[in-house]
């Protein structure tokens, strides 16, 4: 029960109920906080205990200062916890592990169960193996039950075993579209205490994209599997009052644009005015003109441009969207009775206060894609031959492109290779003379097809065109463009060309519906847009191989071949381990490209191809206009489709219901299984935390530059044969074919230490000259290199523990809770890096890893470190005397003289001093469950 120190509960009546709410204006100050701080507020309001919520934070968060730096500690509680497979196996591994340790200390098992409703939807372990037939569907979904049945009993035993925790069966659609469709209630109506409570719908996710609620209003972010644990175990999540950026928007979106373009345009301008770790807020007049879908594709780029949230108010396109993903009425009167009572119902004439203010007038946005290799570069569509010219310069080794000027390319710096883009979407200057070609290196490779078909491709080649992913398949809109320009192609008499591998993932069955009922699925299979599964595919990596003679080729001759994809990651190493360059681009355009088969072309000026017509065809003749798409939407998607799909989604088809399942209140683990270990964090764990000490004797694993993301550190995608991973699977009698992905073997710690810092495109500053997860060993004489794991496993074996060295904006990207648990596990004590993404330092925390940064200015390079030293900590200490020292001492020995300096230590709250102090957030919260 809540104490209820500003007597802020009062009742509200709607449609013949009555619920028990906590009034936010009984707070002075909270009627000017911004939208998403009122709802923090509710839920300090309901939650206060007089320990970890007091009376003290509920007047701090309504006497919020908006210029102030974030200083003030609060406990969340959300409503609810949602997971995907990847990201959620190891949660149900580590609460299944969590239940024997808790009976071996003398506890009941049964205390560890969700106290929070926990969802989990199986949505990232499809794989595009096959593509262009009429069964590719069918045949990946029969082949991804015969790679994952082991985890998919495991979770059919969670399902049983845990109260209040559901799972959505595979084959149905992608988390967040779920999310956004069907399980997100907007306002929570939910019996407390014998008392029926109304309240904001809020959430933490494993997934980073879980942001994508924030368009319906729902406050709900990314985190760790560790904390969403904690939370699934009533533990608050600990955060700092954040501060929030007013993003206002005005205007609407021109003809020809799309979701996509203004989405990438958000994207670049937060990502510059840096937005990591704040909230973003949209505001102003432009929001009535933002439909909900468009809203959802926003705030699922939030990790893209580092945002802890990015959300959109309520007003009536949330209860216009709640109606057509067949909310019931009851429901609807509840959301919009609660938001105007509470003031949380948009008003465009009312500016809350902001710390920071951005602007957009959506009239300005123009078709735009982002890459090669970051979701912030964008570049203007019309500039995007020259901006794809300009970036293959990093990518092909001692060619120049024809008119290559030496002279001008030493005057521009190394960081404008490969181009950024301006606040305006400009390319920047580039290495190319006054009036030169931009013809690209040439590198022609034929290329003969098993059905006789024959071809050329070259540097830029399209081999992959994917709609695919969360970011754009929850949108109608785009959707319906794509649909209608294969329409119009193939109407036109074109084809895509023979080497792109195309793939439809949509988010959810209801795409498919609409399809089939406007007439437009004949179209996409058409041009071999046939569906591929309900799942994230292309967007994490499981795009499948490409084509196998194309894949043969381009390895062969190093081709710098690209992909283009409707997701929202497009980081290098990612999509396919056969393609370098990959760009972001809407559903639209993606179809666009397939038909055009190359990046270096102007898709604003040059024709797609000939059609049957014998004539040009070209990107304008067959761009449907927004009537048309608002057409189709209006005649073919209705509520009894959202209604008729989500009936009964937690049931699953007869091969889910048909899988063997466990049973009992712990796990029978499988000596032998492959993919669900029981991982050692708690072997020989002690009741009680032994205290910290400080790091002496320390060795470097890995010293690395700037944006290290966590796909470059934890194990994503395809499993190499001669991989440490690939090694140990052989061992253990698994033929190659049956590998899989790293994803879909999370439960195993085994396969995922072994992956761990081995993306392709890792560049280890210690070890020159390699790619991929290579360091040096300095337990042996002149320190040879190996891979990353066996050499951990010499300096373990040895008692050596282990450091890492990095710089900006380590660890961002997807919040994988495997790039700090394969980091503890590998021995790495220590993390100094230059900044970090939120969400990464968090979790390294979590699994008792302290993050350290380097003082102000400085780094590894102007210290003059070089990472053979040794390396001591001291200082560290003093937690346990309760106190967390702001720096630490770190000296480095072995060079030509010893280097040290204070480094900043980034346990930033209380809460995360508690887990570090115990090791990471498990224990500490096993050791809380043993005390209740």
């Amino acid at each position: 029960m809540s104490i209820d120190s500003f007597r802020a509960a009062t009742e509200l009546e709607v449609a013949g109920k009555t619920y028990q709410i906590f009034q936010v204006g009984a707070v002075e100050g909270a009627a000017t906080l911004p939208f998403s701080l009122k709802v923090l507020l509710e839920n300090l309001l309901r939650t206060e205990d007089g320990a970890n919520i007091t009376a003290a934070d509920i007047t701090a968060l309504g006497a919020w200062d908006p210029a102030a730096e974030p200083n003030r500690e609060i406990q969340f509680t959300p409503a609810r916890v949602i997971m995907q497979d990847f990201t959620g196996v190891p949660c149900v591994v580590d609460l299944a592990t969590m239940r024997e340790a808790i009976a071996e200390l003398g506890g009941d098992p049964a205390k560890v169960n969700p106290l929070s409703p926990a969802e989990m939807v199986i949505d990232h372990s499809v794989v595009a193996d096959l593509f262009g037939t009429q069964d590719a569907f069918a045949r990946n979904v029969e082949l991804e039950y015969q790679r994952n049945r082991e985890r998919y009993q495991f979770l059919r035993w969670g399902q049983t075993a845990f109260d209040d925790f559901v799972v959505v069966p595979p084959g149905t659609g992608i988390v967040h579209q779920v999310n956004i469709e069907h399980l997100a209630r907007v306002v929570f109506p939910r019996e407390v205490n014998g008392v029926l409570q109304a309240y904001p719908d809020t959430c933490v996710g494993t997934d980073s994209h879980t942001t994508m609620v924030n368009g319906l209003g729902v406050v709900g972010w990314g985190v760790g599997g560790i904390e969403a644990e904690a939370a699934m175990l009533g533990q608050p999540v600990s955060m700092l009052i954040p501060r929030v950026v007013g993003f206002k928007l005005s205007g609407k979106l021109p003809e020809g644009t799309t979701a996509t373009d203004l989405v990438l345009t958000i994207t670049e301008m937060l990502r510059t005015h840096k937005v990591v770790g704040k909230f973003v807020e949209f505001y102003g007049s432009g929001v009535a003109e933002v439909p909900l879908a468009n809203r959802a594709t926003i705030g699922n780029m939030s990790p893209e441009y580092g945002s802890t949230i990015a959300i959109f108010p309520i007003d009536d396109k949330t209860i216009d969207y709640l109606r057509l993903t067949g909310r019931p009425a009851e429901q609807l009167e509840l959301v919009e009775a609660y938001a105007k009572a509470q003031g949380l119902w948009h008003d465009a004439n009312h500016e809350p206060r902001y710390s920071e203010y951005l602007e957009l007038d959506l009239s300005t946005v123009v078709p735009s894609i982002a890459g090669p290799k970051r979701p912030q570069d964008r570049v203007i569509l019309a500039n995007a031959k020259q901006g794809f010219a300009e970036a293959l310069r990093d990518y092909v080794v001692d060619e120049k492109p024809v008119g290559y000027d030496e002279a001008v390319a030493e005057s521009f710096p190394a960081s404008d290779v490969p181009s950024q883009t301006g606040t305006n979407g400009s390319a920047a200057p580039h290495a190319y003379g006054e009036g030169a070609s931009l013809s690209r290196p040439s590198k022609p490779t034929q290329v003969s097809l098993a059905d006789g078909t024959s071809f050329t491709i070259d540097h830029g080649a399209v081999t992959i065109a994917a709609i695919t992913s969360c970011t754009n398949t929850s949108n109608p809109s785009v959707m319906i463009g794509a649909a209608l320009v294969a329409k119009k192609a193939v109407e036109a008499g074109l084809t895509r060309k023979p080497w792109v591998k195309t793939s439809l993932a949509p988010g959810s069955k209801v795409v498919t519906d609409y399809y089939e009922k406007s007439g437009l699925t004949k179209y996409l299979d058409a041009l071999d847009f046939n569906l591929v599964g309900y799942g994230c595919t292309t967007c994490i990596g499981n795009s499948g191989p490409l084509i196998p003679e194309v894949s043969q080729a381009v390895n062969a001759a190093d081709l710098a071949v690209t992909a283009v994809l409707s997701g929202n990651r497009n980081f290098e190493g990612r999509i396919n381990p056969d393609v370098k360059m990959n760009y972001l681009a809407s559903p639209p355009l993606v179809v666009a490209y397939a038909l055009a088969g190359r990046m270096d072309l102007d898709l604003t000026t040059e024709p797609l191809g000939i059609g049957s017509s014998g004539q040009p065809v070209y990107l304008r003749d067959i761009w449907p206009t927004q009537a048309e798409v608002d057409e189709v939407i209006s005649s073919s998607i209705t509520a009894e489709m959202f209604t008729s799909r989500y009936a009964d989604v937690f049931a699953g088809d007869q091969v889910w219901q048909s899988l063997p399942t466990p049973t009992g209140d712990t796990f029978e683990w499988e000596a032998d299984s492959t993919y669900v270990r029981r991982p050692p964090y708690f072997e020989n764990m002690p009741a009680q935390p032994v205290p910290v000490t400080d790091v002496d004797g320390a060795r470097v694993l890995l010293k690395l530059g700037d944006s290290v993301t966590t796909d470059h550190i934890s194990p994503a995608g395809s499993i190499k044969a001669d991989s440490p991973a690939g090694k140990y699977l052989t061992e253990h009698g698994v033929a190659r074919t049956d590998f899989n992905s790293y994803g879909s073997r999370r439960g195993n710690h085994e396969v995922m230490i072994r992956g761990t810092f081995a993306n392709i495109r890792l560049r280890n500053q210690l070890a020159p000259g390699t790619e991929g997860g290579f360091t040096r060993d300095f337990t042996a004489a002149d320190g040879p290199v190996s891979t990353v794991y066996d050499v951990s496993v010499n300096y373990q074996a040895a008692g050596i523990p282990l450091v890492v060295l990095a710089g900006k904006e380590y660890g961002s990207g997807s919040s994988r809770d495997w790039a700090a648990k394969g980091t503890a596990l590998l021995g790495v004590k220590v993390v100094i890096a230059e900044s970090y993404e939120r969400i990464h330092r968090s979790n390294l925390i979590g699994m008792g890893v302290l993050p350290l940064q380097f003082p102000e200015g400085h780094n590894a390079a102007s210290l003059g470190l070089t990472g053979t030293e040794v390396f001591s900590v001291s200082g560290i200490t003093e937690l346990n005397e309760g106190r967390t020292p702001k720096t630490v001492r770190v000296t480095a020995t072995g060079g030509p003289a010893p280097i040290s300096f204070d480094a900043v230590v980034r346990i930033d709250t209380p809460g995360e001093a508690d887990y570090y102090r115990h090791g990471g957030i498990m224990q500490y919260v096993l050791r809380s469950l043993l005390q209740r």
